[in-house]
């Protein structure tokens, strides 16, 4: 039997009826080709295309790196490319140990799923990562959302925990930079919660690595109490490759290996993508003319973008709040026909209510084209 798109009924009828009422509110999705000035996607710092990891793929071939692992890590799918990552990673990022998962979705939702056990809680921001929110979903622990970027916030909520009656580990939760509003945690803030608690702290720097931090090692890299911080770092963001990586304690890695089930049964990444992440930290470590040249494009966005109400924080990402679905499509398209590829989020994505464009500052985008967009946008809303 053949499913036909907006068939009524049939074996996926109810299906096709969700659809349609995702239509009716103007948030069915699609899949579209890339085209226009890049300001929709997380390569910040322009690697993705560049020579530099071309060529970190050309001579990993030459001395015989294998495309596919051919199986699970404990199975034969473990490769010396894996291994060399993983030390050189937890080197970089400061950590006793590193993982490497094939994406952050599955490295988020496998170490929370994981990690805590029956009796913890979890305290994570209201504005965390929805592969943090999958990991929510299987974990063992009890969990709860605190107001985003509040510390106090956090604070109360681990001391009413504890009055109640908590006894077990408290886990806080939260990411550096937000994806979706492009600002920053009050990490320190955060740390000094974590460190009152005895609570492990958990640092998605999915956006942050690559861009900030020394060597681009995100925002985690300077603060103090490493040994109960955690921190997930994708590869396929400011870094440019694919994968992504989970440093913290030895222990960390020792228990998701024999306890992650995203682990224990995925083929393994490929060990071309190791040896193609393992030039892209070298690249990172060297890299401070690009996160220079990256900035300089930042703050020519905000002085352009901030008169038209896109929200700056300082980082790459700087969304403009247009409110109803319809109005942000709407807008969206106008800028995409205008030859420039901005994506309108809408919800569950973002909060009832805040559906934007999604605007992103990249290498791939030229100072004179970051100019042009601001033109357009004026244009539109105007």
């Amino acid at each position: 039997m053949t499913w036909v798109a907006g068939a009524s009924g049939g074996l996926l009828g109810a299906q096709a009826s969700d659809l349609q009422g995702l239509a009716a509110r103007d948030r069915l999705r699609s899949l579209a080709p890339r085209k226009g000035v890049d300001f929709a996607s997380n390569d910040y710092l322009g690697l993705a295309q560049s020579g530099a990891l071309v060529q970190a793929a050309r001579d990993a071939l030459d001395r015989g790196v294998a495309v596919g692992s051919g199986g699970s890590r404990l199975l034969r799918g473990n490769h010396d490319e894996h291994e060399v990552l993983e030390a050189e990673a937890a080197t970089f990022f400061g950590a006793e140990a590193a993982l490497f998962l094939p994406t952050g979705f599955t490295a988020n939702s496998a170490l929370i799923a994981t990690l805590p056990q029956r009796g913890d809680h979890i305290f994570a921001d209201d504005l965390i990562h929805a592969s943090c929110h999958e990991g929510l979903r299987l974990t063992r622990a009890s969990w709860s959302l605190v107001p985003h970027n509040d510390p106090q916030g956090f604070d109360d909520a681990l001391c009413q925990w504890r009055g109640q009656g908590g006894k077990g580990r408290a886990w806080i939760l939260v990411e550096s930079l937000y994806s979706m509003d492009g600002d920053l945690a009050p990490l320190a803030e955060l740390n000094a919660v974590a460190a009152r608690h005895d609570a492990i702290l958990v640092v998605d720097e999915a956006h942050a690595t690559g861009v900030f931090g020394p060597g681009g090692r995100g925002l985690v890299a300077q603060l103090p109490g490493r040994e109960r911080i955690i921190s997930l770092h994708t590869l396929g963001k400011g870094l440019g490759c694919e994968g992504a990586l989970l440093a913290g304690p030895q222990v960390m890695r020792d228990f998701l290996v024999n306890r992650a089930r995203g682990f224990i049964f995925s083929t393994a990444p490929s060990p071309l993508n190791a040896a193609i992440a393992r030039a892209a930290l070298r690249i990172s470590e060297a890299g401070d003319e690009f996160r220079t040249d990256l900035f300089n494009r930042i703050a020519l966005a905000g002085t352009l973008l901030a008169p038209l109400g896109a929200q700056t924080h300082g980082s790459p990402i700087m969304p403009l709040i247009l409110g109803s679905d319809a109005r942000a499509m709407a807008v969206a398209s106008a800028v995409q026909a205008a030859g420039f590829d901005v994506r309108g989020i809408r919800p569950p994505t973002v909060p009832a209510g805040t559906a934007r464009l999604r605007i992103v500052i990249t290498r791939n985008a030229a100072p004179a084209q970051i100019e042009a967009l601001a033109a357009a946008l004026e244009k539109v809303l105007s």
